[in-house]
């Protein structure tokens, strides 16, 4: 009832605006003459155009708009329901009165003052609702200085400005370009560039409105130099935050002025890659996929975001019951429509893998199962043999077998030029399926997707430094000089679907591994400060970095391709094509074959299997 109410009070007003409107155009037009004709026909005139407004207006639903939300978009609706509401009365009017005693003006005049008033109004309210006049600025707000002239910041101060509980005040903007210095969002100055931080500062400390903290959007920790500004930020005592993404703010309305704590994955200085959604879409959709390894770090985020493109059904394969179970339980929260099948089973167990793809019938496989962390495939060699090579060739051989459409093996930048088994068992890998999608005798395409470290991965780097912090350091790095690369989950699996569904439509680019665009690789001693300078500490001061030697079978830097490897562009933003001159399909089925057998027999020497790693793969230096 309230609602209908307010609507009934929105059609009341317009109609009463358009009887005033005709009035005050009349008034224009004659001035006090006015009163001089007679007042029958005028009002006659009148009468006709409140009733032809509340046709154009019930047509056009300009009353249904949120006053206190109005908008662009609200503007030019009661733009387009005066315009039909004047092109509708003068026909009517000629027709009934032949527009008697209205000079001719007056609808050209009517045109303007009605929309004057409407709009006006509307604005006022919601004006009034934000408190634009009365000036509010509580003495408990926080002052914030805003980092990044984009989009998000400009919703975030529309926001607080509107919100007269929000506990900010902008009292500026940094330019992360450089080119907007002097200019106003919303009324909120850009007081100058990120490399001005110090000076802007000072003068808003002089005006006695120091900003106790920097809200960083998306844009500024792509900017060059970050680093520095991040450490001129901490000599001044300023605290970091940063806003949500627009994605973000989409996807939880309500919480507009609730910035965030900055994360790492904020600050890896590489623009967004463009995603061709449709194709992402069109690969997975409508389709029943299986994902191994579903409960590690990549394998649930390739669920989530398989989940929500709407498979027909989704597979989920592990061998831990506690993840399963955990990924298990996410989805079906999330998705309770979609079908979902959790099953525990080891990839080492071709048996096991045979029977789900009989039961399943995948038509789209992503095997991210392995074991991958370097020291422990050092001195685990036969387990990692069995799971990375055997696991791989096991899950090929299924979805070869029950012709799945693709399967996608998920590998690493470590099987370039491999210095540890880990790598070198994953280049094995690389080349069975390479081998395989370049024999033509199935229907089901191969394909390997090669990408670096993920940050906040189970055991990578990040979740240690976090740890270490927590105990009040040290931050133990093994070399002063050791690089990586590094991606967000989401944004790595964004990047394999993008790859994976680029592929597929590019029966060409067979037995190529796809690469993706990592950006410049990050020194970990690097990313040790940032995570310091983050937690509002000083590198070396309050924190120390200790550099403990490189672990065996440690790289001092990791490479996406090899000089044996051709890269292309492969037309897919984001992702690259390394060639390399194919091995036929039985030479490599026979050389895995013999190396697997080797590894499961447990009277091996371990030399004996790092000499058969090094028969397949050259280049492999850790054969002794």
């Amino acid at each position: 009832m309230l609602r209908f109410n307010r609507v009934l009070f929105s059609f009341a007003h317009d109609l009463l605006m358009a009887a005033a409107s005709f009035a005050v155009a009349m008034y224009l037009r004659l001035g006090g003459g006015l009163f001089d004709f007679p007042a029958e026909p005028w009002l006659l005139q009148m009468a006709i155009f409140v009733v032809t407004c509340a046709i154009a207006f019930a047509i056009t639903g300009v009353y249904r708009g949120v006053w206190r939300y109005i908008s662009v978009r609200d503007l030019g609706n009661i733009l387009r329901a005066v315009t039909l509401a004047v092109i509708i009365f003068m026909p009517i009017s000629f027709l009934l009165t032949r527009l008697d005693g209205m000079p001719r003006s007056v609808p050209g005049i009517l045109w303007f003052v009605l929309i004057a008033f409407m709009s006006g109004s509307r604005l006022l309210v919601r004006l009034l609702r934000e408190g634009r006049f009365l000036n509010i600025n509580r003495q408990d707000r926080m002052n914030v200085l805003v980092v990044g002239a984009s989009d998000e910041a400009e919703l975030f101060i529309r926001t607080v400005i509107s919100d007269t509980q929000s506990p900010y005040h902008v009292v500026g903007v940094l330019d992360d370009k450089g080119t907007r210095t002097g200019c106003q969002i919303h009324s909120v100055s850009i007081l100058g560039t990120m490399n001005d931080l110090k000076q802007v500062v000072t003068d808003l400390k002089a005006k006695n409105t120091p900003p106790a903290r920097l809200i960083l959007s998306k844009a500024a920790g792509r900017t060059a130099g970050f680093e520095q500004f991040l450490s001129a930020a901490q000599s001044l005592g300023l605290t970091l935050s940063r806003l949500p993404s627009i994605t973000e703010l989409h996807e939880n309305a309500g919480i507009q002025t609730n910035v965030q704590p900055i994360m790492l994955e904020d600050l890896l200085g590489r623009a967004e890659t463009v995603l061709d959604r449709q194709a992402i879409t069109s690969f997975v959709q409508n389709k029943r996929v299986l994902v191994t390894g579903s409960g590690g770090t990549i394998g649930s985020e390739l669920t989530r975001q398989i989940a929500a493109l709407e498979p027909t059904e989704l597979a989920l394969v592990d061998n831990s019951e506690f993840n399963l179970y955990a990924i298990e339980l996410e989805l079906r929260e999330k998705f309770p429509e979609l079908i979902i099948h959790a099953l525990i089973a080891d990839v080492r167990d071709a048996p096991r893998l045979d029977h789900i793809f009989a039961s399943f019938k995948p038509q789209v496989v992503f095997h991210a199962a392995a074991l991958k962390h370097v020291p422990m495939a050092e001195v685990n060699v036969r387990e990692t043999l069995l799971t990375n090579v055997m696991g791989t060739k096991n899950v090929a051989n299924a979805a070869a077998a029950h012709h799945s459409d693709v399967m996608v093996l998920i590998s690493t930048d470590k099987a370039v030029r491999p210095a540890n088994v880990m790598g070198a068992s994953k280049r094995i890998a690389e080349q069975y399926c390479q081998a395989l999608d370049h024999d033509n005798s199935g229907t089901t395409r191969f394909l390997t997707v090669r990408f670096g470290n993920v940050l906040g991965s189970t055991g990578s780097v990040v979740p240690r430094f976090q740890a270490q912090l927590a105990k009040g350091g040290p931050l133990t790095v093994t070399h002063p000089e050791i690089t990586r690369y590094f991606m967000t989950v989401r944004e790595a699996v964004e990047l394999v679907l993008q790859a994976s569904a680029h592929a597929t439509t590019h029966a060409g680019e067979r037995g190529k591994i796809m690469v993706l665009d990592m950006g410049n690789p990050v020194k970990i001693a690097d990313l040790a400060r940032q995570m310091i300078r983050l937690a509002g500490l000083k590198p070396d001061d309050d924190i120390k970095i200790v550099y403990t030697g490189l672990r065996p079978g440690e790289k001092l830097y990791e490479e996406l391709f090899s000089d044996s490897e051709k890269l292309s562009p492969s037309g897919a933003d984001g992702v690259h094509l390394a060639a390399a001159a194919p091995q036929p399909f039985d030479e490599v089925n026979e050389a895995i074959t013999g190396l697997t057998d080797q590894a499961r027999n447990v009277a091996t020497d371990e030399y004996v299997l790092r000499s058969g790693i090094a028969t397949l793969v050259p280049e492999f230096t850790g054969a002794h």
